[in-house]
């Protein structure tokens, strides 16, 4: 088994290259942490869209440990649809679970698992773009992981949440996989940039670039706050 690190956790690069006794298991745990992420609220922390998106740069070393067609496209293709699987039924756990455990999760008090002010920042996340939000935060992190169980706390419709669920799913796993796999090959071949000797930058980049509107959000809400009290 991989020697383990606890900044493992947040790497994705950890995840994909997961092997024990030299079995590769990356495919099989990329699957999961898309599922855990967005169907267990404990999978807040998990890396989301940067594991996607290398997923896409290392989509070759995933797939051909299960099987493997001598097709890029078909490869990328079974990998975005296979994430977007995981995605669906993560949005159904936690759909499932915000219905049955509403009540409890608003009286629970925080843990370094769970932080009461996430489930209230989806709420009005959620009731402001109302079926949208669970397209908009399939791409917001945080706020993936708790819009499906907001869904079920206030009993939204599922057939619709079903619609949004699906499209959600396979909109964000095709958008960043095939984005990385393209992406990767089109600056080898024409600039000679290799993606994968760039991680860290990539990493880096897709954070900031995934929490930049929860970031601007908060800080036009600190702002409005402070106009009050000038008041």
């Amino acid at each position: 088994m991989n020697s383990f690190d606890w900044k493992n956790l947040i790497d994705p690069l950890f995840y994909i290259h997961f092997d024990i006794n030299g079995i590769k298991l990356g495919i099989y745990i990329v699957l999961f942490i898309v599922f855990a992420e967005t169907g267990l609220f404990a999978g807040f922390f998990l890396p989301g869209d940067s594991l996607l998106f290398l997923a896409g740069i290392y989509n070759r070393e995933l797939i051909e440990n299960v099987f493997f067609i001598d097709s890029a496209f078909i490869n990328v293709m079974i990998l975005s649809s296979s994430v977007a699987v995981a995605g669906v039924l993560g949005n159904v756990m936690g759909y499932w679970f915000g219905s049955k455990s509403g009540y409890y999760l608003y009286n629970k008090k925080d843990t370094f698992w769970f932080k009461k002010k996430y489930l209230v920042q989806s709420k009005d996340f959620f009731e402001r773009h109302g079926g949208r939000a669970i397209i908009f935060a399939r791409f917001l992190p945080i706020f993936r992981t708790f819009a499906p169980i907001v869904a079920g706390i206030v009993t939204m419709d599922k057939k619709k949440f079903m619609f949004y669920n699906v499209v959600s799913s396979f909109l964000w796993s095709f958008t960043l996989i095939f984005a990385g796999h393209y992406l990767y090959g089109f600056l080898l071949d024409n600039y000679q940039i290799d993606l994968k000797n760039h991680i860290e930058l990539i990493i880096i980049g897709l954070v900031v670039l995934t929490l930049s509107p929860v970031l601007l959000k908060l800080a036009k809400k600190t702002k409005v706050t402070e106009d009050k009290k000038d008041i």
